[in-house]
């Protein structure tokens, strides 16, 4: 679990402060919004972290580990929004929309836009869906992650 909530402040921290200044910059509008947007992409750093961890544990190589985060990596920021938003997204291609409606990469990115009120380019209707997404994609590798990582490196379970 350290390792993870690590992980995470570490990757919050290296993002935040270009994050917070870009927003200064255009001029987030909402500030709750901008709190909620913030958390989620806490929280979704925070999965991340918890999902290398759960590759790592697993995989036990650093060269394949290397290897197939660079092809996850390379598939799931394609397969996601975080370039274009998800109906512009939709309109070129309706199958990659619909992989991309599910990836938790597509949910961060909406709630961050929805957060700093560019939700004039998007479609997000409720944006209490993809926060329920980042929370699922960080509750999953979080937890799967210390569970493997208890059973495999420390040689037991809990007690």
């Amino acid at each position: 679990m350290g390792r993870s909530i690590g992980g995470g402040l570490r990757s919050f921290i290296y993002v935040g402060p270009l994050i917070g200044v870009s927003l200064y910059v255009i001029g987030a509008i909402n500030p709750l919004n901008f709190l909620v947007a913030l958390f989620a992409l806490f929280l979704f750093s925070f999965g991340v972290s918890g999902m290398s961890i759960t590759i790592a544990v697993m995989i036990k190589s650093s060269d394949r580990f290397d290897i197939f985060m660079g092809v996850l990596d390379a598939l799931i920021v394609r397969l996601s929004t975080a370039m274009y938003p998800l109906a512009i997204v939709q309109s070129a291609n309706p199958l990659y929309g619909g992989v991309a409606s599910f990836n938790p990469i597509t949910f961060a990115a909406d709630l961050f836009r929805w957060g700093t009120g560019l939700e004039t380019i998007i479609t997000l209707d409720n944006p209490l869906i993809p926060l329920l997404g980042v929370i699922a994609f960080f509750a999953v590798f979080t937890f799967v992650g210390v569970i493997i990582y208890e059973r495999r490196i420390e040689g037991g379970g809990w007690q």
